[in-house]
């Protein structure tokens, strides 16, 4: 995977495009971690977008090693569901503890595993030119990667299942009306769409920006009481970081 900076944005390419960029190699989930590990210790990193090298979001398993039986997929069945624990599954893990918002610029097809990973992401950027398939069942498989949990968190139960259920694809038009994605741009103004979009949210400070972001993910599942207590903890560190009162000054002299 590229990482390259832009000020306090990091764009990460899933860079194996002879592949479909396939997000199951040891290799690529390596370096994911390692992307994820080195945005939260950095503190003047604000916000990533994630895209694609070439036509292609990500095509999410090899299925050519799948064909092939190659790599996990000649281990007898109990070492492969440790497999997909110690392999893709590391994937949602080290996105829930991102600690920056983590914005999708979707550039093509995003199937499968790929689609799944879109649908981890904080926000979704589609290029006219993406689409999207939770194409398991078509394969005879399930999502092994979590994306039962994502998806109908991101459009709701009913087209997650019809989604699931019938593999279908959705063209970029269909997947911003079901909420798939937030928009969706001319295929040459998806960075400079995203980038802006990262931009904006990077202007923030950075430490309310990942406080911001814990919170709202805790609220996904948390009860209102535990949301309310996380927020009444938080808010006192906001309050007493140096950016408040500079944010407040620039407020008292506007």
């Amino acid at each position: 995977m590229l990482v390259t900076a832009e000020g306090a944005v990091r764009i990460w390419t899933i860079n194996l495009p002879k592949a479909g960029n396939a997000i199951t190699g040891a290799d690529f989930i390596a370096a994911f971690e390692a992307a994820v590990d080195a945005a939260n210790r950095d503190t003047g990193v604000c916000a990533v977008v994630l895209t694609g090298a070439g036509k292609i979001f990500s095509a999410g398993g090899n299925v050519r090693e799948m064909a092939d039986r190659k790599g996990m997929f000649g281990l007898p069945a109990i070492e492969q569901r440790y497999a997909y624990v110690d392999g893709i599954q590391r994937i949602p893990r080290a996105l829930a503890r991102l600690e920056v918002p983590l914005i999708a610029a979707v550039n093509g097809p995003a199937i499968g595993a790929g689609c799944d990973l879109a649908m981890m992401c904080d926000i979704r950027v589609a290029s006219e030119r993406a689409t999207f398939a939770e194409s398991f069942v078509t394969l005879g498989l399930v999502p092994g990667d979590g994306g039962t949990w994502f998806l109908q968190r991101a459009i709701g139960y009913e087209r997650a299942a019809e989604l699931t259920f019938t593999g279908k694809t959705l063209d970029a038009a269909t997947a911003r009306n079901w909420g798939l994605v937030s928009r969706v741009v001319p295929h040459e103004e998806l960075m400079p769409t995203a980038l802006e979009l990262a931009g904006q949210i990077a202007e923030n400070p950075p430490r309310a920006l990942r406080m911001a972001k814990r919170l709202l993910q805790e609220s996904r599942t948390g009860a209102l009481e535990s949301t309310l207590g996380m927020a009444a903890a938080m808010q006192p560190l906001a309050h007493h970081d140096d950016e408040h009162d500079r944010r407040i000054a620039k407020w008292r002299s506007a």
